[in-house]
């Protein structure tokens, strides 16, 4: 089904992949949508530490899984960072200067590296730095957004200068989208909403049925949710950040996951799972122009199969 570069690079059936969803993106999830032939993937912050993660994505888990790191915080983390070499098919690095001591250390793990960008000039670096593949990501894109160009005017500026796959991110959330991307010159599509509300996400109730009920014009590029990373651009449902401004208290609500637990500041980067107690539609409900394309909870697989079916069909038309 839809062989391209990127399905042959990493051993998958099917031309997508899932993002690195920081506290949304589950073990579970990253499995279903690798056991449907997608690039499963899971963040550096999740709900158990990573050792935990790892180990139960080894004895459950069939097909590629990779893990996201953010730049800043690799170097703090390198026994994750190593660990997750080892362990999976994929080491993703997002929101920083693509560097090769990095990649050669994903490599001598014996993962592939791929790197985040938001320009064709990150992404050549990123090309020369010795990754495997580059996510172009529009600012079309849920969460954090790199880029402040569309999907697909950075995929005609960024095609012409790499010469690995390029994996297009932002507001990819049908088949048609898909296709688009595809037929632009894109190896595969990275997608992160609909799986945000997919069944086996971590993502909290609130926040999956605020998804449901959203449209594309109902997100916001902003900087609101910036405490613990300031000045970071991200795409959120509005009513979240209309939400957070009718709050006074400098905490709108609790984490508590297993032995661990901590306090949810107003304006908070994390976005709510389902540890989280409080205000959580206050809280950094991440959502991509896309949105509107979610209707409902299905699991992962069938997301997969959704997309991967109709880009099919239409690029075969």
């Amino acid at each position: 089904m839809l062989p391209t570069a990127f399905t042959a690079l990493v051993g998958c059936r099917v031309p997508i992949q899932q993002a690195a969803m920081g506290r949304v993106a589950s073990p579970a999830l990253a499995a279903a949508v690798a056991g449907a032939g997608g690039l499963g993937m899971i963040p550096q912050f999740g709900r158990a530490p990573t050792p935990e993660r790892l180990a139960w994505l080894a004895a459950n888990a069939r097909g590629a899984v990779g893990m996201g790191f953010f730049a800043s915080q690799v170097e703090s983390d390198l026994e994750s960072f190593d660990a997750a070499a080892r362990a999976l098919r994929v080491v993703e690095v997002f929101w920083g200067a693509p560097r090769a001591d990095w990649v050669r250390r994903v490599h001598g793990g014996g993962a592939l590296a791929f790197w985040q960008v938001g320009t064709a000039d990150e992404a050549s670096a990123a090309a020369d730095a010795g990754c495997d593949a580059v996510i172009a990501q529009g600012m079309e894109a849920g969460g954090h957004v790199r880029g402040t160009l569309p999907l697909l005017a950075l995929l005609d500026a960024t095609l012409p200068r790499v010469p690995i796959p390029v994996i297009a991110a932002g507001g990819i959330a049908t088949g048609s989208a898909m296709a688009a991307a595809l037929a632009a010159g894109a190896a595969a599509v990275r997608v992160g909403t609909r799986f945000a509300a997919a069944a086996e996400s971590d993502a909290h109730p609130e926040f999956v049925r605020a998804l449901i009920a959203a449209t594309g014009d109902d997100t916001v590029l902003t900087t609101a949710f910036s405490t613990g990373w300031p000045d970071a651009p991200h795409r959120v449902l509005r009513r979240a950040v209309e939400e957070a401004g009718r709050i006074d208290s400098a905490v709108v609500g609790r984490v508590v996951c297993g032995d661990r637990s901590w306090d949810v500041p107003r304006w908070g980067v994390d976005p709510p799972t389902r540890c989280t107690e409080g205000a959580v539609t206050a809280m950094a409900m991440y959502a991509g122009l896309g949105v509107g394309a979610v209707t409902g909870s299905p699991g992962a697989a069938a997301v997969v199969e959704e997309l991967a079916a109709e880009a099919e069909r239409l690029l075969r038309r």
